[in-house]
């Protein structure tokens, strides 16, 4: 059964999927095999699979699972059949040579003709079910965690609260703050690129060098290795991670920055949306011993949001834009493992916002948040008094096994195989599971840091910014920031 869900994650010929379904196609170009979907699984759960993706409010193609599932058996069936014609074909060939009438040997000839015919018909069968298999199964979400809430965003559920959340203001609105000491420029941001792009300046681009440093500090405390990671990805490693560079309306909207190239067979590259995706695809198609997890790595690179969104007060200043500065967790753990690393990860995006004084709250996100690859979704939610309500500042999701057997990760458990036996081959070795959460999008970060720590006189005047000590080692320059900055403990 192994080798017919490796068959059918093989080649695929995009004209014979239907339009609505080739969202999920998988590159003919990439660097990596097909996926490889657990096909058995979605076939003998298509109940539960489908109710899995109507409480995920996935747009996935009608019928996309017991499609599958259909396939899926059309594969078995046309495979069995496949094999026995393959098998008298073989025999008809030890015929031909064991065989001294010449009569015989023109009989049995036109029956070798007849059956490699029939395999030519069948293989052409089985190539048209493998297709439509993996490309419906591309579609599907994966499982959800029990615990996860059903129903919209409003449904998530408040795990824990700290820090005192102070009243509302909007004259501590970050923008305010921003223009009274000349740290952000938006109206030269619109000038060189558009709306939703913005200068940083001053204090607030110290600042961001600052956050940087000080969430990798962290990390690295916690095991974490550094890397730099390629803000351009090939889109076939995006989709592979569950994201959609293009989605299927007509004309398809795009979700990504695509960069054109003047080379018609080079790959298609985008702007990665976040680190994650370069930071997944660092452990694709690869091998690794159990002893070696978990692996843990944080980068840092800059994110691309095609849809910053309709100007309005939600998309204010630095609150949703195109590009932003982020630091990524990523971790790689044995199939068993990944509730305990996202617990370990929970504990290092905690820490980093306890240590800038913002106040914050823990969500366990519900179903229709979770994207296609999330198991599932914690946000860290920080008070922001300026807009007046909370704002997400990290997300941090499981997503077990579903970039892992799109990506080909995989891992060799200890013990795998006894003295004397092969060691089982890469096809049969686990696939490993997946986790990613933000350790610092800094805009979102400075947007709580001035709303919380504007300094106000009686008037309501914005006078000075308080900035947690904690970020005081990493700052570079004046530690007062031209005497607008004072430094408090957290």
């Amino acid at each position: 059964m192994a080798s017919l869900a490796r068959r059918c994650s093989r080649s695929i010929v995009n004209s014979h999927i239907p339009r609505n379904c080739r969202r999920s196609h998988i590159s003919a170009s990439s660097e990596l095999p097909q996926p490889r979907i657990n096909y058995r699984d979605i076939s003998e759960n298509v109940t539960s699979k489908s109710l899995n993706a109507l409480n995920r409010k996935a747009r996935i193609p009608h019928n996309a699972i017991a499609s599958v599932a259909r396939a899926y058996n059309e594969c078995k069936r046309i495979s069995n059949e496949l094999n026995a014609k393959r098998n008298i074909r073989s025999m008809v060939g030890e015929r031909i040579r064991s065989s001294s009438n010449d009569a015989e040997k023109e009989n049995i000839r036109a029956e070798a003709t007849k059956l490699k015919t029939e395999v030519k018909e069948l293989e052409a069968q089985l190539h048209l079910a493998e297709q439509e298999c993996l490309h419906f199964a591309l579609s599907i979400p994966n499982d959800t965690h029990p615990s996860a809430p059903l129903g919209p965003e409003s449904a998530a559920v408040t795990l824990a609260e700290y820090g005192h959340a102070i009243p509302s203001n909007p004259q501590r609105d970050h923008v305010t703050v921003c223009q009274k000491f000349g740290l952000l420029d938006l109206e030269s941001g619109s000038t060189v690129t558009g709306s939703s792009w913005y200068f940083l300046k001053n204090e607030a681009a110290l600042l961001e060098l600052a956050l940087t440093n000080y969430a990798m500090s962290i990390a690295l405390k916690h095991g974490f290795t550094p890397v730099t990671a390629p803000d351009v990805v090939r889109s076939d490693i995006a989709l592979r991670c569950g994201f959609q560079p293009r989605d299927d309306s007509d004309p398809p909207v795009s979700h990504m920055y695509h960069i054109s190239s003047t080379h018609p067979s080079s790959p298609e590259l985008v702007l990665s949306g976040t680190s994650e995706i370069p930071l997944a695809g660092m452990f694709a198609n690869k091998v690794f011993s159990s002893l070696a997890l978990p692996l843990k790595v944080v980068g840092v690179g800059h994110a691309f949001r095609a849809e910053a969104g309709a100007r309005s007060a939600d998309t204010r200043g630095l609150y949703r834009v195109h590009q932003f500065t982020k630091v990524e967790l990523f971790t790689v753990t044995a199939e068993g493992e990944s509730e305990a690393m996202m617990e370990e990860m929970m504990t290092i995006q905690k820490s980093i916002l306890q240590g800038l004084g913002i106040p914050f709250r823990i969500l366990d996100m519900p179903t229709p948040e979770l994207g296609a690859s999330a198991y599932r979704k914690y946000d860290m939610e920080a008070w922001m008094p300026g807009r007046g309500g909370w704002g997400e500042v990290t997300s941090l999701s499981n997503c077990t096994d579903y970039q892992s057997r799109r990506l080909h990760i995989r891992y060799r458990p200890q013990g795998s195989s006894h003295q004397g036996e092969p060691s089982p081959t890469p096809a049969r070795l686990p696939f490993a599971h997946t986790l990613n959460g933000t350790a610092a999008a800094i805009p979102r970060l400075i947007v709580a840091l001035l709303e919380n720590g504007a300094i106000l006189d009686d008037a309501g005047e914005i006078t000075g910014i308080r900035l947690p000590t904690a970020l005081k080692p990493f700052w570079i320059g004046s530690s007062d920031g031209k005497n607008i900055i004072q430094w408090e403990d957290a």
